[in-house]
């Protein structure tokens, strides 16, 4: 056996006594571990140090002392904040003699007036950490002081004093100044501040609070190509997070023509909550939230208070009004799909970390919900027309979530399976969708004759039991729940919905064919509504085909004709007819009354029948044009959406043009 570790070197490395104990004082354990205190040394970390000081006098802002503060930035990543604010205290600290209070709070961790609500009743500073890391971590750091007229100085380097507070004469201004340049020892000599991060930061802070003048300066020599950050700004916004949403949504179409925006008292006067909400076409969301004035970009129970408001309006809106569909929407459109600003004030809260990506108060949950609620049920009662059109689009968007998860299950569920199909299909037996069709036929009866009358190797039946489900007034439930309409999609294959692929199509053509009377018409129009609305991509390419069976034969002799309607069937007897003898004229039922022979040479011989190809008037031969687009949507709404009173219009306005109707 061989000792890998002799025993000498074994006492050596096992030594553990009190001599090897270390004590980190002052601002040594920042030093030696800056990750635990601004979350590593990257750039992000970095521009934390800007955020640290600036919070600092965000809150002399919010507090009402201060009303404007300036930022500076200058080429050798030397930063000046400065506010005219009430100035750090500069008399000895009581506990300890000989310091003052500006350098217990620059020198110790855990120090400064925010651990009560004695000097501010809100803040973001909280941990008594901030302005102390900053200096720990800045090769040096010039604090300014004017109180009380009186100027005073003093100058840091890593965290240590290079000398005692200094007055340095008389002060026409009052407030707190620091400058601070970051130790290149700790970031490196690459990592430098971006003014488009600060200038970001300063504005989100005007803000977040409109009673503060935020006055931003930059070298110009630090604003590099495209940047289009301004090298003087003043930032002041009296709009508060309206004005921030609206400038953000610029150029994009929303849901409504005003924003949800607004601000309240919390109850038990706990604080204060800021709001602004929009809804876009496009759907793409975005949220950003702030607790006394620190960014949240992990959210938190604000953003879940907000989030339960807006799901709950809209559902109890939607019961208001007798829409029982607004029961499917979720958090994901009420909130997700939402651009949302946010800005709680609250006193105490709690953080996960010392860098506040995310709040932590369960109490903030109940608060903001109860709060905001109350003002989204009356935002949502103002202007029912613009809230009914919300609610509609919001529907639309969780009725579609739900077919994509459907969808996506579905796939994962074939990918583990051989594809069946509907046990009533009758499929034809080449492997190739080339030169292939499907029709679909209303009933048993209709079925069993068109698969006598069908060339089995290119020719597939489907038959659907009467008439199917009308999918622009149905549920998404009802959808997903009706086996006629799963059967359809289940043998052609394509998916629905966003997972619609035109190449997994498995028949060349899809053929609706239905009796020659006005219940075939109407079958005929519900399955044209399902494919507009769950499978548009198959008329846009030109795949979807109407039958034409004839509903009159006429016989004279050894002449025999089929009439595809009434009018065909005048003009083949003052034709085709027209001679002397008497004509039979039969009138067919139904596809199912016609004998197979009949069927065949009639409707489904492709060397004698015609088909009618569906087409939307924006679709195939032309570039899309919006208001064609829109004309189609409306009378698709109006003939077969969800409400009675719009085709009673279209009745009223189109009455007067129907001439010869088959009743």
């Amino acid at each position: 056996m061989v000792d890998l570790f002799p025993s000498a070197a074994r006492k050596k490395n096992d030594s553990y006594d009190a001599e090897d104990i270390e004590v980190l004082e002052g601002l040594e354990p920042v030093r030696r571990r800056p990750g635990m205190y601004i979350g590593g040394t990257d750039e992000a970390a970095l521009h934390h140090l800007v955020a640290e000081v600036l919070d600092n006098a965000m809150d002399e802002a919010v507090a009402g002392h201060a009303s404007r503060i300036e930022v500076t930035l200058a080429p050798d990543d030397t930063v000046t904040i400065r506010d005219n604010g009430r100035g750090i205290p500069v008399d000895n600290h009581p506990k300890y003699p000989g310091k003052s209070a500006l350098e217990v709070i620059l020198t110790m961790l855990h120090s400064g007036g925010k651990f009560s609500n004695k000097v501010y009743a809100t803040s973001g500073g909280l941990h008594g950490v901030g302005i102390s890391v900053v200096n720990a971590l800045s090769d040096e750091l010039i604090v300014e002081v004017a109180r009380d007229k009186q100027l005073y100085t003093q100058t840091y380097s890593r965290g240590a004093p290079q000398g005692k507070l200094k007055k340095a004469g008389a002060a026409n201004w009052r407030g707190t100044s620091v400058t601070f340049r970051p130790d290149v020892t700790i970031f490196g000599t690459k990592t430098h501040f971006k003014p488009a991060t600060m200038f970001r930061m300063a504005r989100s802070k005007a803000y977040l609070y409109s009673g503060v003048e935020i006055r931003w300066h930059c070298d110009p020599s630090l604003i590099k190509g495209e940047d289009n950050t301004p090298a003087e700004a003043t930032l002041h916004f009296p709009g508060g997070l309206a004005d921030y949403l609206t400038s953000s949504l610029e150029g994009r179409a929303t849901l409504t023509s005003n924003l949800f925006s607004g601000s309240a008292d919390l109850p038990d006067n706990q604080g204060r909550v800021e709001w602004a909400v929009g809804w876009t076409e496009d759907g793409q969301g975005a949220s950003s939230s702030y607790c006394n004035t620190i960014p949240t970009p992990q959210g938190g129970t604000h953003e879940s208070g907000v989030r339960s408001a807006l799901l709950r309006g809209l559902r109890a809106y939607g019961e208001l009004i007798g829409n029982r569909r607004a029961a499917a929407i979720t958090g994901d459109e009420a909130f997700g799909d939402a651009s949302v600003m946010l800005s709680l004030f609250i006193r105490n809260p709690q953080f996960q970390g010392q860098t506040k990506d995310k709040l932590a108060n369960a109490e903030a949950l109940r608060l903001v919900d109860q709060t905001v609620k109350d003002h989204f049920d009356h935002w949502l009662a103002a202007d029912s027309t613009v809230s009914k059109a919300l609610l509609d689009n919001l529907i639309f968007r969780a009725e579609e979530r739900v077919r994509l998860n459907q969808a996506k299950d579905m796939a994962r569920k074939s990918a583990t399976r051989k594809l069946r199909l509907p046990g009533k299909l009758s499929d034809c037996s080449s492997n190739q969708s080339e030169g292939t069709e499907i029709f679909l036929v209303e009933g048993d009866s209709a079925g069993g004759s068109a698969k006598q009358a069908r060339s089995r190797e290119t020719q597939a039946i489907l038959p659907l039991r009467g008439k199917i489900l009308n999918v622009a007034s149905a549920t998404v439930d009802k959808l997903r729940s009706n086996q006629e309409l799963a059967d359809l999609v289940q043998a052609l294959g394509c998916g629905l919905g966003a997972e619609f692929k035109l190449d997994k199509l498995r028949y060349e053509r899809v053929i609706i064919m239905t009796d020659a009377d006005v219940d075939g018409a109407h079958i005929a129009s519900l399955l044209m509504t399902f494919f507009y609305r769950e499978m548009p991509g198959l008329i846009t390419a030109g795949r979807l085909y109407l039958a034409q069976p004839p509903l009159y034969r006429l016989s004279q002799g050894d002449k025999t004709a089929y009439a595809r309607d009434e009018a065909h069937k005048d003009e083949l007897l003052a034709t085709t007819f027209s001679g002397r003898g008497r004509v039979d004229i039969s009138r067919f039922k139904g596809l199912g009354e016609m004998m197979p022979v009949q069927l065949r040479e009639t409707t489904m011989d492709p060397r004698r029948r015609s088909l009618l190809r569906v087409v939307v008037t924006h679709g195939i031969d032309g570039p899309d044009n919006l208001a064609a687009i829109k004309e189609t949507e409306t009378l698709v709404e109006s003939l077969m959406g969800r409400k009675p009173e719009l085709r009673f219009q279209f009745i009223q306005d189109n009455a007067k043009f129907v001439r010869d109707v088959d009743v």
